[in-house]
């Protein structure tokens, strides 16, 4: 998972990050968070770790942002020296999942990382997920639509699954490269604008079925799922 850290102390900053990476999520430190709400407003984490004291903007103003502006189960968790009551059920309130006081054990923060994470992306059925009359086969690679077989490649139905998996959730374009192919400097944006036509097409993600596959300007694609009597279309 891809979880971004705001903390200004760089000696816990690289604590947390080389605690979360042995457990292996992929991190990104903020030292202020201004910087924060600017890769926020580009890339997709599944999870944030805030501190509350840092540089520009304050952590539980990052928190109200992202409350208000991203989409998707995504879970917050403050890491903060701040502990009266008071703080606390403030951040609650505006939308933390978890809030937990300074020092941490790594432990204790891996665990509590992935509970966070659990109980906000479920597990997958090992064989079979259903999306409606999608239905995605693990065993042979292959989608049903309806009962009929939709031939994909391997990297289509990575591409597929992971839109169905986070329908109305807006993904940024690196998010969704490094979920399909891996972290890979070396790829071109335009292999995944190329499978993205291809999927839209062989899943038939168009309005008269129910959904709709868009683009998030600058940021990267969104599957909607539509009303199709509305009478769209695109």
């Amino acid at each position: 998972m891809r979880i971004g850290v705001l903390e200004d102390d760089a000696a816990l900053a690289d604590h947390v990050m080389t605690t979360l990476q042995s457990a292996g999520h992929v991190v990104q430190c903020f030292a202020d968070g201004k910087a924060l709400l600017a890769r926020l407003k580009r890339e997709t984490f599944d999870m944030l770790i805030l501190d509350w004291n840092v540089p520009e903007v304050a952590g539980i103003d990052v928190l109200r942002w992202a409350r208000a502006h991203l989409d998707g189960p995504m879970p917050i968790l403050f890491l903060t020296s701040r502990v009266d009551e008071g703080d606390i059920v403030q951040a609650l309130d505006a939308g933390a999942d978890d809030y937990v006081a300074k020092p941490v054990r790594g432990g204790e923060l891996i665990a509590r990382v992935n509970a966070l994470l659990r109980r906000s992306y479920p597990a997958p059925a090992k064989d079979i997920e259903r999306f409606d009359n999608h239905v995605f086969d693990h065993r042979s690679g292959s989608v049903s639509i309806g009962g009929e077989q939709v031939a994909l490649t391997p990297k289509e139905f990575e591409l597929g699954l992971l839109l169905f998996r986070n329908l109305d959730r807006a993904m940024s374009r690196s998010y969704m490269m490094d979920a399909v192919w891996g972290h890979d400097p070396d790829l071109l944006t335009r292999t995944l604008d190329v499978h993205v036509s291809r999927v839209r097409e062989k899943l038939r993600l168009r309005p008269a079925l129910g959904y709709k596959l868009v683009p998030v300007y600058s940021y990267g694609y969104r599957l909607e799922k539509i009303d199709p009597a509305a009478g769209e279309t695109w």
